[in-house]
């Protein structure tokens, strides 16, 4: 065990604090759907679930055009560790660390497993009759699948006769009215989608609250499992914009976070690992880290596990600006 880790289990108390955001599970696995499981067809999904992933971690669609990531593109199994057939499903885990690294070495950002949780309202219009999905039903399970290929820790409401009344198709359409019922969830964000059937294709209307932001938009696919995995897909790279910020170049932080205790640093650990950071040293209570981001990044992740910033980002102290590197420090506290 490292010895900071150790000095961590000696003198850090073991009260816990509920995290705000969720480890999203099964990060760096991906089911695909495979027509069989011939060399041709198994190499094709290979590669499909690899382009799934590096959208998953980044958020960004356009990663797949980054000619930096051109060669592991078209050689997908020096990352993976191992896959398998399930059903018409090939599932594939790939190597967290070698994939990061990749993802680093091409200068993109990471997005980990510590996610916002979404909360969906989604209403299904087909036949003449309107349904919402509730956390129950048979018709949650293509949501759900959706949400994990995108990389979204998903919550469904209860859908009981309040959230019925509440849930029109004006409200989902447009995210409103849906404030008062939507808070006993606890969520970090809030998806509400109009789904209806129109002839032989589905039509979508999502609103998408996070973090004091709006955005909305439109999806339209041939049936309703490619709808939601086109909202979930629009949904997750808004929302890793919203907590990850634009794309920046990089620099060399260092981050103090104070009222540490045990549970707090295995949390702050995960929330942290998307950033390569090195604990540095324990002060009492306070965690001293180093670590490769931008603030924005930082700031935004920091704020989903309830930290809260002290003073404003500066120069390290006692460096000469002509000889060293400038060092942004970033102090927060729980």
């Amino acid at each position: 065990m490292h010895p900071i880790a150790r000095l961590l289990l000696l003198c850090l108390s073991l009260l816990s604090l509920p995290a705000l955001a969720e480890q999203l599970g099964g990060l760096y696995q991906v089911r695909e759907p495979v027509a069989s499981q011939q060399p041709a067809a198994r190499d094709q999904a290979l590669q499909r679930a690899l382009d799934t992933l590096l959208v998953r971690l980044t958020g960004k669609p356009e990663v797949l055009q980054n000619p930096a990531l051109a060669a592991v593109r078209q050689d997908p199994q020096q990352l993976i560790l191992k896959y398998g057939y399930e059903g018409q499903a090939l599932v594939v885990d790939f190597d967290p660390a070698s994939t990061q690294g990749q993802l680093r070495q091409a200068g993109l950002p990471l997005w980990g497993a510590n996610r916002p949780s979404l909360l969906v309202w989604w209403l299904n219009e087909a036949g003449g009759t309107a349904q919402l999905v509730g956390d129950g039903q048979d018709s949650a399970q293509p949501l759900r699948d959706a949400a994990q290929y995108r990389g979204l820790p998903l919550r469904l409401p209860m859908a009981d006769l309040d959230e019925q009344l509440v849930a029109t198709p004006e409200n989902l359409a447009s995210g409103a009215g849906l404030e008062g019922v939507s808070g006993r969830y606890g969520a970090n964000a809030m998806l509400s989608v109009r789904a209806r059937q129109e002839g032989d294709k589905w039509l979508a209307q999502w609103h998408l609250s996070a973090d004091g932001g709006q955005s909305q938009g439109t999806a339209e696919a041939a049936d309703s499992t490619a709808l939601a995995d086109a909202v979930m897909l629009a949904a997750s790279e808004r929302l890793a914009e919203r907590f990850m910020g634009k794309q920046e170049a990089t620099e060399r932080l260092t981050l103090q976070v104070g009222g540490a205790n045990l549970a707090r640093y295995a949390e702050l650990e995960r929330t942290l690992e998307p950033f390569g950071a090195r604990l540095r040293r324990v002060e009492g209570d306070r965690l001293v880290y180093q670590l490769e981001s931008t603030v924005a990044q930082v700031r935004s992740q920091l704020a989903l596990i309830g930290l809260r910033e002290e003073g404003a980002a500066g120069t390290a102290s006692g460096q000469a600006p002509m000889v060293q590197p400038r060092e942004t420090t970033l102090s927060f506290r729980w």
